[in-house]
């Protein structure tokens, strides 16, 4: 067996655990955000039924538009049940590894596809369209046969795939490490960033707060630290030398686990440490039981040869050229200088953007070379093994032809990738095949790959901004505001812990406060759907402070949160200041909120009662009201976590058993 083989299959199985996070935290926000009553209703932005495979494909390609050819024409009805079967599927992948193949991730990944194209701007993050090339990928990663267990023969492409998901974890982690500077934000090129990113991320953990308490000094080493991980180690995740290979893994995974433990970034975090898995092998990751021999037992009992200890020097030598080249360059550019008197280490960029866009024109180009030889080696190499490391003729033409089949895939996904990726260089995206581009423009609806590149800007210098709503019965007096879930709003609420779950509806105030209700037309749908005191949208937030009768007026107001300071005497977890009106006051029959409405068709007569279905449900039916009673919105966390805890408590089960 390949010498990564076992760390596929921990891939694999993080995978399945990501799809089962993904499926369960959205399944439990379903009526709330595109439920007929809910934000943005699905079934307002649904085509019709597709006239070929061609349209449903290249349109608007999601599930939902054929489910009525099977006598499902509730929108609502439809999202559960695709929902549904992602959790139940992803469940199964995650236990049992038979259902870890290419038709399953296959499946999975339609599903999900298929929520992403009409979830509107709920489901237009990053780490949506980061599943979804990852999980195109796996398709071809996975193993073929039904049985899901890699097949002890006909693997030789394993190789080739597996490598695509290393040029993913590098495009995300450089470019994420770029688009920082290249938004000349001035906290990113003043190593700030740190001082206000606790603070302003959009659900921040108790240990934030913390981390947002230590020395500026400190804070802006930790930046250089993260410029030195995404920009400069991915470059080793291709090294031949392995050391550097891990050095590189264990890099991204500390920066990971610590973003894990400072914020609620939902799945996202994890799905990168499961890409990351590519830079290793069995033996690092302590699974050579999984392939039936211990770390360097092959070389054991081996005495050292000339040949292996020239092997070794030079291996040390170019760990001593690269190790020390990392630590120059930084200490160079970063003009790192300790102080004595300060007991301090002091920090600040000693390069201009044009410095930078000059190391893009010979980095991004020589970056894309790298993965072509790289991909070409990968390629080569297996076709040989292929024909002169098999026995038999069969086995020989089946493997050639395997690898010839998914070299081609992989080189024309690499192709394609480049368009996005290129977004950071555009000298070099000029000149790239024209053929490219149309590839890259033909694939858009099915979200085959991406450009990336999160905290582009840093957000909150000067206070973090948050959108307080707030009701009333009167225009003048006694207003009450509406708690969410899970985002800031209560000074005194203790900080969640809700990742690997997504309160889309939290997320998306976040984004609001940045900007204008205008720009964020979904915030008057929210608006609306309290006016009308809508069930499912109410249990999106924390509670309703009007009870059952609806306010007759609705307003919202712009608040510039900070967090108290360690040395405060004060318990609150923040402190918060009026900026100014956000939203201005509004009610049912407010003439330029009713055209709004009209608009976009979510407007009801305000003598009407709040959208309830009106015929009598189905068993079906009947089956997710019930689980959506059991398991509503606040339970998003527990429902996410219960799953997995389930799925893990089996997997320990099974494998007692069958070791038994």
């Amino acid at each position: 067996m390949s010498g990564n083989s076992a760390t596929i299959e921990r891939y694999l199985w993080l995978l399945s655990v990501m799809y089962l996070c993904a499926f369960s935290s959205l399944f439990v926000q379903i009526p709330g955000l595109y439920g007929d009553g809910g934000i943005l209703p699905v079934k307002l932005v649904l085509q019709g039924g597709p006239e070929s495979l061609q349209n449903l494909v290249t349109s608007q390609p999601s599930l939902l538009r054929i489910l009525p050819w099977f006598g499902i024409r509730d929108t609502q009805l439809g999202m559960d049940l695709l929902c549904f079967l992602g959790i139940a599927l992803s469940f199964f992948a995650m236990i049992f590894q038979a259902f870890r193949n290419a038709l399953m991730f296959s499946v999975l990944w339609v599903l999900y596809l298929s929520l992403f194209t009409v979830g509107q701007t709920f489901l237009w993050f990053q780490w949506d369209t980061l599943l979804l090339e990852t999980g195109f990928l796996t398709m071809i990663v996975a193993p073929l046969g039904l049985r899901g267990a890699r097949s002890s023969w006909f693997h030789r492409h394993d190789g080739i795939t597996f490598w695509l998901i290393k040029w993913l974890a590098f495009r995300l982690m450089f470019c994420s490490g770029v688009v920082k500077l290249l938004s000349n934000c001035p906290t990113w090129w003043g190593l700030t960033a740190l001082n206000y990113h606790y603070e302003s991320q959009c659900i921040p953990t108790a240990l934030a707060w913390y981390f947002h308490q230590l020395p500026v000094w400190f804070q802006k080493l930790s930046v250089v630290a993260t410029y030195v991980i995404e920009i400069v180690l991915p470059f080793l995740f291709f090294s031949p030398v392995r050391n550097q290979r891990i050095f590189s893994f264990l890099g991204q995974a500390f920066l990971m686990i610590l973003i894990i433990l400072t914020g609620n970034y939902n799945f996202f975090n994890w799905i990168t440490i499961a890409l990351c898995f590519s830079i290793v092998d069995d033996d690092f990751l302590l699974l050579s039981r999984w392939t039936g021999k211990q770390p360097g037992e092959d070389e054991k009992f081996k005495r050292p040869t000339i040949a292996s200890r020239l092997c070794s020097i030079t291996k040390f030598l170019i760990n001593l050229v690269v190790y020390g080249a990392i630590l120059f360059g930084t200490i160079h550019y970063f003009s790192i200088r300790f102080s004595l008197r300060h007991f301090s280490i002091e920090s600040s960029i000693a390069f201009s953007m044009d410095d930078l866009k000059e190391f893009l024109r010979v980095s991004v180009p020589l970056s894309i070379w790298i993965g072509l030889i790289c991909l070409g080696k990968e390629i080569i190499s297996s076709l040989l093994l292929s024909l002169f490391g098999e026995k038999g003729v069969v086995k020989k033409l089946t493997n050639a032809t395997g690898v010839t089949f998914f070299g081609l895939v992989a080189v024309w996904m690499f192709c394609l990738s480049l368009v996005p990726y290129t977004d950071v260089e555009r000298v070099t995206q000029e000149r790239l095949p024209a053929s490219f581009n149309d590839w890259f423009r033909s694939t858009v609806p099915l979200q085959l790959t991406h450009s990336y590149g999160l905290f582009r800007s840093m957000t909150g210098v000067g206070g973090r901004p948050e959108v307080i709503i707030e009701g009333s019965e009167y225009t003048d007096r006694e207003w009450k505001e509406y708690n969410f879930l899970f985002k800031p709003g209560d000074v005194g609420r203790k900080l969640p812990l809700v990742a690997p779950h997504q309160p889309r509806l939290d997320w998306q105030m976040w984004f609001a406060a940045l900007g204008s209700y205008n720009y964020n037309p979904w915030f008057l749908n929210l608006v609306y759907r309290l006016l009308m005191n809508q069930t499912e949208v109410l249990q999106l937030i924390d509670k309703g402070p009007f009870g059952t009768t609806p306010p007759n007026y609705i307003r919202a107001q712009l608040y510039h949160y900070h967090y108290t300071s360690y040395n405060s005497s004060s318990r609150d977890w923040w402190r918060r200041e009026f900026v100014r009106e956000y939203l201005p006051i509004v009610w049912k029959t407010e003439p330029s909120f009713v055209k709004y409405l009209k608009s976009v068709n979510i407007y009801k007569n305000p003598d009407e009662r709040p959208h309830v279905r009106a015929k009598e449900l189905s068993n079906f039916e009947e089956f997710f009201v019930t689980l959506h009673s059991i398991f509503p919105p606040s339970e998003g966390f527990n429902f996410c976590v219960a799953l997995f805890v389930t799925g893990v408590i089996l997997v320990f089960i099974k494998g007692a058993i069958f070791c038994c």
